[in-house]
């Protein structure tokens, strides 16, 4: 009958080293490196014959104890300041590291656990407390205000709500569109440009009505221009256009 063995499952290579030294009460900045890289390695002996996966960082730990048992063989290393090097220095150092942060999740994982656990006791206040109002001062509310103290918060403040208008756009008044019919002014222009062979141009702006007349009389303008039916002349700089009527041929 064969003896089953079976192993515990280490989430790491430093998982396992510390597990060593947690079992055989090694002081951890005096690892007996001869007696914790055997065991090693019986253990990643024992993870083959079960047919367990060997992850890549357990084989780098075990080739890592190996040097660091070649390096404790051999003559110690002097550093800058003459002082003997310890090859396990590193080792001990990133196995401190990860009790710091191993038994730092036990703690969390305990607070977790416990959190459901605190209970907090229900809001219960006198029905006196909650009935009672605090009674007002009035004297001590107001101070030293006064009527005469109180107008003049006032008028600042209408003061303030003034300075926010604007005095030029508070002046618009309402934006409305002027609807002018293209059509229509084309025909009164083309009319009057018949009736009168030789006109100012002013007089014929005179004639409209808003501002929009005058852009929408000024395009057709142009456009009579253009088509050849006027002619446009101007005798002085900023002088009045006169504007003659061609003689269709």
């Amino acid at each position: 009958m064969s003896l089953e063995v079976k192993l515990q499952v280490f989430e790491g290579p430093l998982d396992l080293l510390l597990h060593l030294i947690d079992k055989d009460k090694i002081d951890i900045y005096d690892i007996p490196i001869v007696s914790i890289t055997e065991q090693y390695l019986n253990y990643i002996s024992q993870m083959q014959k079960d047919d367990m996966e060997v992850t890549s960082e357990f084989l780098v730990m075990a080739a890592t104890l190996i040097d660091i048992k070649c390096k404790m063989l051999l003559p110690r290393e002097v550093n800058e300041e003459g002082e003997e090097e310890d090859p396990r220095a590193d080792l001990v150092e990133k196995l401190l590291e990860y009790k710091m942060y191993k038994y730092m999740s036990y703690e969390l994982r305990d607070r977790q656990m416990n959190a459901d656990m605190h209970l907090y006791r229900t809001k219960h206040l006198p029905q006196e407390v909650i009935d009672y109002d605090e009674p007002i001062d009035y004297a001590e509310l107001i101070g030293d205000a006064n009527l005469t103290r109180l107008n003049e918060i006032f008028q600042d403040l209408l003061k303030r709500q003034e300075d926010k208008i604007d005095p030029i756009r508070s002046k618009f008044g309402n934006i409305e569109r002027e609807e002018v019919d293209m059509d229509a002014k084309t025909l009164f222009i083309r009319a009057y440009i018949r009736e009168h062979s030789r006109f100012s141009f002013r007089q014929l702006l005179e004639k409209q009505h808003n501002k929009t007349e005058i852009i929408v009389t000024f395009l057709v303008m142009l456009e009579e221009m253009k088509t050849g039916a006027i002619e446009i002349a101007q005798e002085t700089t900023f002088g009045d256009i006169i504007i003659t009527t061609r003689k269709a041929s």
